[in-house]
């Protein structure tokens, strides 16, 4: 991989994060009105994707600071909620309601606060948590080797020391990923999967992995300066990326509906990234995890899978579109899809919809839920 590539991150590495996974279950998120907009991506914007989870281009609108309208929010605490320690390192979560278990995981370059609609509203019948991976969020930004296995690893050990009782697992992106690589490692304690626009891709046959080993010049000289040149353009993509303004400018670009596109979510980013170590771990992420995703597959995973899985995919994504949803569907019979007018992040832009088919479909693979006690 050159590394201009990396800096302007090409449309077949798009493709191996945010890619394509079948019959569809139509949901009555189909009257959700569809806005037709054209799908662009800056350089500058997918760069900008290192820090936050992305949708679909269209007219921005004006920051505000109140709450989709009709739909609880989960109170913002810049100091975050609940923590705990995980081979050394602070893990941040949210905890709500009482009943059988939810898991939530955020995508790349978000939090736990990107499910700030639907932790409440999930919580009236169900025990909600929502961590913050390792790296991203109010957990640590650890200077490691970041790898899917480290995440998964950190998702089963939450379900084991924290949660202690089957559950159910939601993720969105990257977290869709992790989700389905920890399900399939820990299949007695995860009763089902809920993917929102998940990242990963379906192996290729007819791909060849180079194992030539590389000649003395390539390491010493060729190697060495690419990583400068990587660094250096990277950590000017990080700086510009970070400036709230140009956070806010991106937000307003990425969801269909952008009304959601408020105070809480730009400082659900900008404090993160203000991290002294985020730079570093956004450079180790863009050029170590990022760059190598090939050995992680969809069909592998799937392939370990033994509980239902629900799909609720925003059909407007432009890195994720719904014919990825249609292949897992057809690879996995145990799969029940819901279609939405929305982008990569669904669950943040018509959250009253995901909402509504997550509890539809719940009630079928979890125990009774237990109401809140009035």
């Amino acid at each position: 991989m050159s590394s201009s590539s990396c800096a302007a991150l090409s449309p077949s590495l798009r493709t191996q994060l945010f890619n394509p996974f079948p019959n569809r279950f139509i949901s009555p998120a189909r009257l959700y009105q569809h806005r037709s907009s054209k799908c662009e991506m800056s350089r500058r914007g997918f760069a900008f994707k290192g820090i936050v989870a992305s949708g679909v281009s269209v007219m921005g609108s004006s920051l505000i600071t109140e709450p989709a309208q009709g739909v609880e929010r989960l109170e913002f605490k810049p100091d975050g909620y609940n923590f705990w320690t995980w081979r050394g390192h602070k893990i941040h979560y949210v905890v709500q309601g009482e009943g059988s278990p939810i898991v939530l995981i955020h995508g790349f370059g978000a939090s736990a606060f990107h499910w700030r609609y639907n932790i409440p509203e999930l919580a009236k019948k169900y025990k909600v948590y929502a961590i913050d991976l390792l790296g991203f969020g109010w957990s640590d930004k650890a200077l490691i080797e970041y790898d899917a296995v480290v995440w998964r690893d950190q998702v089963v050990d939450f379900l084991k020391e924290i949660v202690k009782e089957p559950a159910v697992v939601v993720g969105n992106s990257l977290g869709g990923f992790t989700a389905l690589v920890a399900a399939a490692g820990l299949p007695k304690q995860v009763v089902g999967v809920a993917l929102l626009n998940s990242a990963g891709q379906f192996g290729n046959a007819n791909s060849k992995t180079d194992e030539s080993e590389e000649t003395l010049l390539q390491k010493l000289i060729v190697k060495p300066l690419k990583e400068i040149f990587q660094r250096i353009v990277l950590g000017f993509l990080f700086w510009q990326a970070k400036q709230p303004a140009r956070i806010e400018s991106v937000l307003k670009s990425v969801y269909i509906n952008s009304s959601n596109v408020d105070n809480y979510l730009v400082e659900s980013i900008t404090r993160p990234a203000a991290d002294p170590n985020a730079g570093e771990v956004y450079y180790r992420l863009m050029t170590r995890f990022m760059m190598n995703q090939s050995k992680y597959t969809l069909d592998s995973v799937l392939s370990e899978l033994s509980c239902p899985l629900l799909l609720v995919w925003g059909d407007l994504d432009p890195w994720v579109g719904p014919a990825k949803a249609n292949r897992i569907k057809e690879f996995y019979p145990k799969t029940s899809l819901v279609n939405l007018q929305a982008g990569h992040c669904p669950h943040d832009e018509v959250p009253e919809l995901v909402n509504r088919a997550l509890l539809d479909w719940l009630s079928s693979v979890t125990p009774e839920a237990s109401p809140l006690s009035l």
